[in-house]
């Protein structure tokens, strides 16, 4: 390959902030991929204005569900340029700043522990966008937020995490008539509102079990052990999830739109080993 491919191939990659450590999920040949998923909208974002240092929590700030600002437990450490989050109690890491209008870069992997609650489900954690009000006002350990959702066979719904207030999302979506209530994300469906539940990812298998080790048959999580990128896009009231390079869902209209951005402990060993936000450039 001649040097001048290479300087383009190189560009491109920056361009796109693509890591060659992380590896986009494969589904399964029997899975169609919708177009829209592997169109990623156009924006441009700048140097990090936030990150994670690969040394400390330095700029974050911990709260769990027994202990609150204490981590006597270490639910949350800093091992080999990692963070790592044990999942034995209820809670999360959060910045101590307030973001609006941002490019979110988290790269994350499942570890092998689950605990209590969790013991024998899925895998589950998940990230906490424009956090507002009161630590721990959702459930004792959560803010009020919009979440991205991280968990086996899930990775990629939205859920409408209410606190001292009930944030809401619009988000256009199909209705499968024998799972009542239950919205997929689909940009050719019926707009919807709603300041409550969850809204599903395309892909999320309607058969869905909350078992340890879960997978559907168009998950474009990467198993267990293996690294995932996750970006979001946060532009107003807009929120754009996209997953190992697939957008999965969409939301716009949201009743906030900046805020804390917290990463959750739920019962699952998870390590998070890049975590930045870049802001978005006109």
């Amino acid at each position: 390959m001649n040097r001048m491919i290479l300087v383009c191939l190189g560009f491109f990659a920056a361009c796109f902030l693509i890591d060659p450590r992380v590896r986009s999920a494969e589904p399964p040949a029997t899975a169609t991929v919708p177009d829209f998923a592997r169109r990623i909208p156009e924006y441009r974002s700048g140097d990090p204005m936030f990150q994670f240092n690969g040394k400390d929590l330095s700029g974050f700030y911990t709260y769990t569900n027994k202990h609150h600002y204490e981590d006597p437990d270490r639910v949350f450490t800093v091992e080999n340029g990692m963070i790592h989050v044990s999942g034995t109690d209820f809670g999360g890491f959060a910045t101590g700043g307030n973001f609006g209008d941002y490019h979110l870069i988290v790269e994350w992997k499942w570890g092998e522990k689950t605990y209590g609650s969790r013991l024998k489900a899925a895998r589950d954690s998940g990230i906490l966008l424009h956090c507002v009000g009161k630590d721990g006002a959702a459930g004792g350990q959560w803010m009020e937020s919009i979440e991205c959702q991280i968990i086996e066979g899930g990775c990629g719904d939205f859920i409408m995490v209410g606190g001292e207030g009930k944030p809401s999302l619009t988000c256009t979506t199909r209705r499968d008539p024998a799972h009542r209530g239950e919205l997929w994300f689909d940009p050719a469906g019926k707009s919807t509102t709603r300041d409550s539940g969850r809204y599903n990812w395309w892909g999320r298998d309607p058969n869905w079990k909350d078992v340890l080790g879960y997978r559907g048959p168009s998950d474009v999580e990467n198993k267990p052990g293996d690294w995932n990128r996750m970006e979001v896009i946060c532009r107003g009231d807009s929120i754009t999830n996209i997953v190992n390079g697939y957008v999965v869902n969409v939301g716009t209209k949201c009743s906030r739109s900046e805020g804390k951005i917290q990463f959750q402990s739920e019962g699952a060993e998870i390590y998070f080993r890049k975590i930045e936000v870049r802001p978005l450039l006109p």
